[in-house]
């Protein structure tokens, strides 16, 4: 019998997962919630196992997940991204199981989980940081810790949950009387969201730009980047363009921080697959966080590189060593990555779930990839993230890839909800975006984007005529 892997997680990202998996002969199951019994990672997998009414919460039960491993016969786990994957308790459930968890030891993600702690790690390993506290305490007492923090290093400060990730559990404090109030509600959320309401404090980075560098690391300690990501054009901590590599770093700034990455990934005993995130400032860049998982914008790295780092997680999980060095690694062209999300940018991102994609019609061609789960007749889930798919664009100039996000973008049409595709068409034509001149402020900074005309271009009105057609049988405007 083939080995089965099940993949904990749904939509585009269990797709990609599942390719993986039956690339490398092995079978893969899927696992769903009843809002997602249309979705199509079911139909791609060779096995789905029904793991409750949801929504989300089944996603997140460690037990059924467990569960319908065992019940499938699946030998590993594959978490993606989201719900467990960056869950220490998940991870020693699945080592409690005899169940290969496919990314670090329970103990590694508890460390890196734990902000404090992973400041500690790369403090003593003398990873560049920006200035923190440990956790603050709570009440009065923490409050009165987090005024002598914004005396001693000047505000902005930047409140952060203990145990946060993916841009939540952050708050930005602009001067000290607004500290009390942001304290009781920080540890609120926190606690809502993460189950721990512990926060402490960094120095704000005005306008630095995100940097990232993906590694791989082996059982043996090998461990090895795959360059830099420019994530900086983000909404609300949240990202939305992702950019391999990283723009306006010399090439000597590109090797420090890539180098820098490996030496926190060693310190923190890293293996499989992860994220080394910075912030870089006038020449300078400060360790943020590692993320314990495979990252959403895992594909420009490998558009970049040709190496893919899902294969290789499977791998590497599997008991196979690092196959390449670090000497392997020819960095290529630019490669950019746009979230098409069901949202309204000019409604603050507002989720559009609940719509049916009445046309979908994709870009194709040289260096156009899709990383998506819609098709034409699906309804949204109103419950679940709003992405419906990712465009990643190659190009071997920076020129040519902007040149060809702008075909793909022109060519892509989804009629039912609104998306930010005309949003990103209006980006990708701003001159600081076509300069590569973009940090953490460029949304705030360039709220002319957000001035565009919906499903303007000759081809989104004959899509829209043809659906109308399809679905009534004439339209509004025949004779």
């Amino acid at each position: 019998m083939k080995t089965k892997i099940l993949v904990a997680n749904r939509g585009e990202i269990a797709i990609r997962i599942i390719r993986a998996i039956q690339e490398l002969n092995y079978e893969a199951v899927a696992i769903y919630e009843t809002p997602d019994r249309d979705s199509m990672h079911i139909r791609s997998a060779d096995e789905a196992v029904w793991i409750g009414h949801g929504p989300r919460c089944d996603y997140l039960n460690i037990d059924k997940v467990i569960a319908a491993a065992q019940k499938s016969g699946a030998t590993a786990i594959h978490p993606g991204y989201g719900f467990l994957a960056e869950n220490a308790d998940f991870a020693r459930a699945c080592e409690k199981a005899g169940i290969i968890f496919i990314g670090p030891p329970s103990d590694v993600i508890d460390n890196l989980g734990n902000k404090v702690t992973a400041r500690r790690i790369m403090a003593e390993a003398g990873i560049p940081m920006v200035p923190g506290t440990q956790n603050l305490k709570a009440g009065d007492e923490g409050v009165q810790e987090a005024v002598e923090f914004g005396k001693q290093y000047g505000y902005p400060i930047m409140l952060k949950a203990t145990a946060g990730g993916g841009g939540r559990g952050i708050r930005k404090i602009e001067q000290e009387k607004d500290l009390k109030d942001h304290y009781a509600m920080a540890r609120a959320e926190a606690k809502a969201a993460f189950g721990d309401d512990s926060v402490y404090l960094e120095k704000a980075v005005v306008k630095p730009k995100h940097i990232e560098v993906q590694i791989i690391a082996d059982k043996s300690g090998t461990t090895i980047h795959l360059g830099t990501r420019d994530c900086s054009i983000q909404r609300r901590n949240q990202k939305l363009v992702e950019i391999a590599p990283a723009f306006q770093l010399t090439p000597e700034q590109q090797e420090a921080i890539s180098q820098t990455a490996v030496k926190a990934a060693k310190a923190a005993g890293y293996f499989n697959a992860g994220t080394v995130e910075f912030l870089f400032d006038n020449g300078k860049f400060y360790f943020m966080e590692i993320n314990t998982r495979l990252q959403v914008e895992h594909t420009v790295s490998e558009m970049i590189t040709g190496i893919d780092v899902v294969r290789t997680q499977i791998k590497l999980a599997m008991g196979k060593d690092l196959s390449i060095k670090q000497e392997d690694i020819h960095l290529r062209g630019h490669a950019v990555e746009m979230r098409i999300n069901a949202e309204d940018p000019k409604n603050n991102f507002m989720p559009e779930g609940g719509k049916t994609v009445r046309v979908y019609r994709s870009p194709g061609g040289y260096g156009v990839r899709l990383d998506g789960f819609c098709y034409q007749g699906f309804t949204i889930p109103q419950v679940y993230d709003s992405l419906l798919v990712k465009l990643t664009v190659f190009g071997w100039s920076w020129n040519e890839t902007v040149d060809r996000l702008r075909r793909s973008l022109n060519n892509f049409v989804i009629i039912g909800p609104k998306t930010t595709i005309p949003f990103y068409l209006n980006l990708i034509n701003d001159p600081d975006f076509k300069a590569g001149k973009f940090d953490t402020s460029f949304l705030e900074t360039h709220e002319h984007l957000f001035n565009y005309e919906e499903d303007s271009s000759e081809v989104n009105k004959l899509a829209k005529l043809i659906a109308e057609i399809h679905c009534k049988g004439g339209n509004a405007y025949a004779a």
